[in-house]
């Protein structure tokens, strides 16, 4: 069950979506009363995009859950969050929240590519994690493409996220704009100009730089034919990581781009969950998969 939710960040209220995990039903004035004060309030409600097929009577909060945080990728209203993934991510025994960064979907403010928006992820993972019913040393974080900035800075700036997924990400955004010549005149636009202008402005919004000092384990996951995000941002990323001696893992999409297809996507996921639970140590090394 799905809820578009409005939250505080720095004095704007942005919009997100939280899902239960799969089967789990609640009334939805149930929903708004344990959300209250954090994702929920008088003015703006929790509303309800969907119910579940499947449901089950088990009581959803007499435990503390995991949650898995997915970080969009795109700007503004394009790329918004795609709900049949939050879906797909809620399978997997996880509340899932997605943050549809400020300035996007109702919310308030300007969505910046990885500028202040990161702190629309912050301040969600502040707030999910005074939920009584989740467990705050059991938070995953994945960014897609662009959201890889925001899902990095997180996991950087926050010593409680448990682990962090990099997928088809953005790893630096100076190679970003060399490579996206059609998104350039909105870098300059929404980061105020050139690499060469305001390098600093771009060394803000790429992981890599601050690869080093990532202190929860990293997963990459990147296809080698991305026209989007070139698959060796992916690999500059391992490779950053590799050096620090990071707990990494790389699963590597032989052949496929940007965006996977249908029942690779879904394998996809599975294998990342497969990792996101797996005990630190157990958890695969690098490989290849196709």
């Amino acid at each position: 069950m799905i809820y578009h939710v409005t939250y505080p960040s720095e004095g704007l209220h942005v919009k997100g979506y939280l899902s239960l995990p799969y089967g789990y039903q609640l009334p939805e004035d149930e929903v708004r009363q344990l959300l209250l004060g954090k994702f929920s309030s008088d003015t703006y409600p929790a509303v309800q995009l969907n119910t579940p097929l499947h449901s089950t009577d088990q009581d959803f909060t007499s435990k503390k859950w995991p949650v898995f945080i997915y970080c969009r990728g795109g700007i503004g209203n394009f790329g918004k969050v795609r709900t049949p993934w939050v879906e797909e991510f809620a399978m997997h025994d996880h509340i899932v929240f997605a943050p549809s960064y400020r300035g996007t979907e109702g919310g308030e403010g300007r969505d910046l590519f990885g500028g202040d928006d990161k702190e629309d992820v912050y301040s969600a993972v502040r707030l999910l994690s005074e939920l009584p019913f989740v467990d705050p040393d059991r938070i995953s974080i994945m960014g897609f493409s662009r959201g890889s900035i925001n899902a990095a800075y997180t996991a950087h700036t926050l010593p409680n996220i448990h682990k962090l997924v990099l997928w088809s990400g953005v790893s630096d955004m100076a190679q970003t704009y060399e490579e996206r010549i059609d998104l350039r005149r909105t870098f300059k636009r929404v980061i105020g100009g050139t690499p060469t202008k305001v390098p600093e402005a771009y060394k803000d919004r790429s992981p890599v730089t601050i690869a080093g000092e990532l202190s929860c384990p990293v997963l990459i996951v990147h296809g080698t034919k991305d026209v989007q995000v070139s698959y060796s941002q992916g690999e500059k990323m391992y490779n950053s990581l590799s050096e620090a001696k990071a707990d990494v893992n790389f699963h590597r999409y032989e052949g496929l781009g940007h965006h996977f297809p249908q029942e690779t996507h879904r394998a996809a996921i599975t294998r990342m969950f497969e990792w996101i639970t797996a005990s630190t140590g157990d958890a695969e090394s690098t490989s290849m998969y196709s």
